[in-house]
């Protein structure tokens, strides 16, 4: 019998004594509401991902077409989901078709004669675009954030449409750069731009200051290749902006998903750059639109799918390569910001801030103090209500029910969960749940005293008869608690993490703990049965 104690005391030191450590080596993470920091929902604008992919379409089928040595007029999109192909050579139409097999082989293709096509994008693939656009903006805005070092954030889908992510960042020092690098799209494109008729020194030509301008240069409208973006330029008086306006190509030279990766630099004169590296395919296409432009000036454009505009429009000096470098007067923060937002990847469509709630630390700091008082009243008023109560055996209760709370603390320390209001409460739950099966064992053996067992019969009938009601109780909510968490999101998820595991361990101290008390105290020769119970 000593050795069957021994080695169950042991077990139970040791269980304990690394929970100890865990808590001590890894503090547990608190969440929103006990820390502080900003929640966040966030609409996904799905019919912007199919007016991106079409605007992606264009600039490498373009490029494609120019790869292949294939000549065309104009590539358009006349309506959503579609796009246009004028001017290509009608001798060569069978490499034309086979380009567009190659490149939209899963869209509607139409051969409109006398050299244009027209492909139209399918609802199976308007679908993909859709879903996919959710998918990639809530791995790039948690990567954005992952990159701001928020610790511990909640990143998920949220809707039955599934078209709405929801951001917590507990901790958080600074919501408005959060908020605008989660939100900003990072569309990143290189354009050529397109000189109006008679220009010939193309270094030092300089846009117009207004839309009507642009036009009127190129006569009554715009070729059908050609777009206006606007560039603001800080006045040197004032603190305002200029806006001029770049024609530039429609298809694109290189965009950001390109890039393999990017930095915040400085120039020869210590100004704030952003030093990019292309992938090989990438530099190859730069390479081969460098040298056709050098002399001529290449913008970069940078925004959403509707707010895209120019940051700057360097003039070529020399072919390009891999490697290359943003200029557009940045500051070291906003630097950052951008080759944060580049190295993350874009967003492939708008987003919208539909809710925002921001906790203030100092709210999280009362909740503590709040909970913690709470938390000690209570444990107060249970330990003298069950020592009155069972004497001995409440004792024994408290002890397992301290020792429960103390083992799911350090196991959610050791996997890094994050501790919340709803958390506390089924930390609570579970608490209750455990003196509740103590309660039960405590019944079961003073009926068998009451029918003249022997202590150490009435304690190991007790024990043995009510094991079967605990798991019971226990696995049924077990249940609840892991449908919880499949299905729940924020808030939900927290109260089932702890109430799981705080369940897991209350069947632990109440059967295995509370037993092994038993066996090295009352059970001791000499003990009276009186203070077992009353």
């Amino acid at each position: 019998m000593a050795k069957d104690v021994m080695w169950k005391l042991a077990l139970i030191f040791g269980v304990l004594a690394l929970a100890l450590f865990f808590i001590w080596w890894r503090p547990i993470n608190l969440g929103l509401d006990l820390r502080g920091g900003s929640h966040i929902v966030m609409q996904v604008e799905t019919q912007s991902a199919v007016k991106y992919e079409i605007d992606l379409t264009i600039s490498r089928l373009g490029q494609y077409l120019k790869e292949k040595g294939l000549s065309y007029g104009s590539i358009s999109s006349p309506e959503a989901g579609a796009i246009e192909i004028r001017g290509t050579d009608p001798s060569r139409r069978s490499e034309v078709r086979r380009v567009l097999d190659d490149y939209v082989g899963q869209w509607e293709i139409r051969d409109l004669g006398s050299g244009g096509w027209r492909v139209t994008m399918p609802l199976q693939v308007r679908n993909v675009i859709e879903t996919n656009a959710v998918d990639t903006t809530l791995t790039t805005i948690r990567n954005r954030i992952d990159e701001l070092g928020v610790r511990e954030p909640i990143v998920q889908k949220q809707g039955m449409e599934g078209d709405r992510i929801l951001i917590q960042l507990p901790g958080l020092e600074d919501p408005a750069r959060a908020k605008e690098v989660m939100q900003d799209p990072a569309v990143l494109e290189w354009k050529t731009v397109s000189y109006p008729p008679g220009v010939s020194d193309y270094g030092s030509w300089s846009p117009p200051a207004s839309r009507e301008e642009a036009i009127r240069m190129f006569g009554t409208e715009l070729p059908p290749d050609t777009e206006l973006y606007p560039q603001r330029i800080p006045t040197r008086e004032g603190g305002g902006t200029v806006t001029i306006w770049w024609p530039l190509s429609k298809v694109s030279t290189i965009v950001g998903n390109d890039l393999r990766t990017a930095r915040r630099g400085q120039d020869q004169w210590g100004e704030a750059v952003v030093n990019f590296e292309l992938s090989q395919d990438a530099g190859r296409r730069f390479e081969s639109a460098t040298r056709d432009n050098v002399g001529k000036r290449m913008a970069i454009v940078l925004g959403g799918v509707e707010t895209k505009q120019v940051v700057s429009a360097p003039v070529i000096r020399s072919v390009i390569r891999e490697s290359g470098m943003i200029e557009g007067g940045f500051d070291l923060q906003s630097a950052e910001d951008l080759a944060l937002k580049l190295r993350s990847g874009a967003i492939p469509t708008d987003v919208t801030i539909i809710e925002e709630r921001t906790v203030g630390p100092s709210l999280g700091r009362d909740s503590i103090r709040k909970g913690v008082f709470a938390s000690v009243i209570g444990y107060i008023a249970i330990m003298f209500c069950m020592v009155v109560y069972y004497r001995l055996s409440g004792v024994n209760a408290m002890v397992a029910l301290s020792m429960d709370v103390v083992l799911v603390l350090g196991l959610m320390c050791y996997f890094g969960a994050t501790l919340t209001l709803p958390g506390i409460a089924g930390l609570i739950l579970t608490a209750g749940m455990a003196l509740d099966a103590n309660i039960l064992i405590f019944e079961r053996i003073r009926e068998e005293l009451r029918l003249g067992k022997t202590v150490r019969s009435a304690v190991s009938l007790g024990f043995s008869r009510a094991f079967g009601t605990i798991v019971d109780t226990h696995v049924t909510t077990l249940v609840s608690g892991a449908f919880l968490y499949m299905f729940g999101t924020g808030p939900v998820r927290g109260f089932a993490v702890t109430l799981v595991i705080g369940l897991v361990f209350s069947m632990f101290t109440a059967v295995f703990v509370s037993r092994v008390i038993y066996d090295v105290s009352v059970l001791r020769p000499g003990r009276n049965v009186e203070h077992l119970s009353v």
